[in-house]
């Protein structure tokens, strides 16, 4: 009685969705529609007005294609968006299976997994740096003591630096995905692993048969998210890897964007390359959503 009492009343509904628009048109509808317009103009200087529109108007669009670090900073961001999906998601669902598995002390290892999510992302840069310092870092001298390597490895060169910047981002957003899914499992109804048990069904086929097609809506989204997270990823990659380090091979298309804005002075060609980011976006959430169509019958 009471909620449809409220339905009828639209005075309610207008004072709290109204101010919440209007926030959405300040600050995400009007920037993206003035990035849009960035991206065609003629910008010089951070904070300076437009010179006009370029000349060809879509000149930095051309100049997307001709970039070699922009190929290197889409390289570099697709490599990281699979390992996501492999990594991320996978160690995440694994995890959230292990800790559903159990009654004791469940809350503790959630508590524990979801932990480096609050931890500041500079703070995190900064202790990697240190764990993969060329001499006195932690893994060089683990590594060192157990006889594996005679010499110190400079794990920021060429040969080591995408290892370097995949793990510090793949431990800080593995506890974000398991507590996605531990929700999700949550969400599972016990009756299901009671039928399955009376019918004989083992540990393997109850994740295979039951868990994993009740969990495809809850890793749809994941994938969507992972996906989404991989192309905008910042702070860890800039903290530990500066501009582009090593010689350019280290960009992201996050980092190349904020370089090219904030360092170098390109606010248009920074546009363009924020509207590179959201059309892959758009492009690899649609893939992921169509492979892994969510279904309404689980």
């Amino acid at each position: 009685m009471g909620g449809s009492t409220l339905y009828k009343r639209k005075t309610p509904l207008i004072v709290f969705l109204v101010p919440a628009f209007i926030f959405l048109i300040l600050f995400l509808y009007y920037p993206f529609v003035q990035n849009i317009i960035n991206s065609f103009s003629d910008i010089t200087g951070l904070g300076t007005a437009a010179k006009g529109l370029n000349d060809p108007w879509y000149a930095n669009y051309v100049t997307l294609f001709t970039d070699p670090k922009l190929h290197t900073a889409l390289k570099n961001t697709l490599i990281l968006t699979l390992a996501t999906i492999i990594f991320q998601v996978g160690i995440a669902l694994i995890l959230a299976l292990l800790v559903d598995s159990i009654r004791v002390g469940a809350q503790v290892f959630r508590t524990l997994y979801f932990f480096p999510i609050v931890i500041s992302a500079t703070a995190l840069g900064l202790m990697f740096n240190l764990i993969f310092l060329y001499k006195g870092g932690m893994v060089n001298q683990l590594l060192l003591s157990l006889g594996a390597i005679t010499e110190n490895i400079n794990w920021k060169d060429e040969a080591h630096f995408m290892f370097t910047m995949l793990m510090p981002v793949m431990w800080q957003y593995v506890g974000f995905y398991f507590v996605i899914l531990v929700t999700g499992l949550n969400n599972i109804s016990p009756d299901l692993y009671e039928a399955a048990s009376l019918d004989g069904a083992s540990g393997l086929k109850t994740v295979r048969y039951i868990t994993l097609p009740m969990l495809r809506n809850v890793l749809c989204t994941c994938l969507v998210l992972a996906i989404t997270g991989a192309l905008k990823v910042f702070d860890l990659p800039w903290v530990m890897f500066g501009a582009g380090m090593p010689l350019d091979q280290g960009w992201l298309t996050g980092t190349y964007m904020y370089d090219q804005t904030f360092n170098r002075g390109n606010v248009d060609y920074g546009s363009t390359i924020a509207m590179l980011i959201v059309v892959l976006g758009v492009v690899l959430s649609n893939v992921a959503n169509r492979v892994f169509r969510p279904r309404d019958d689980v």
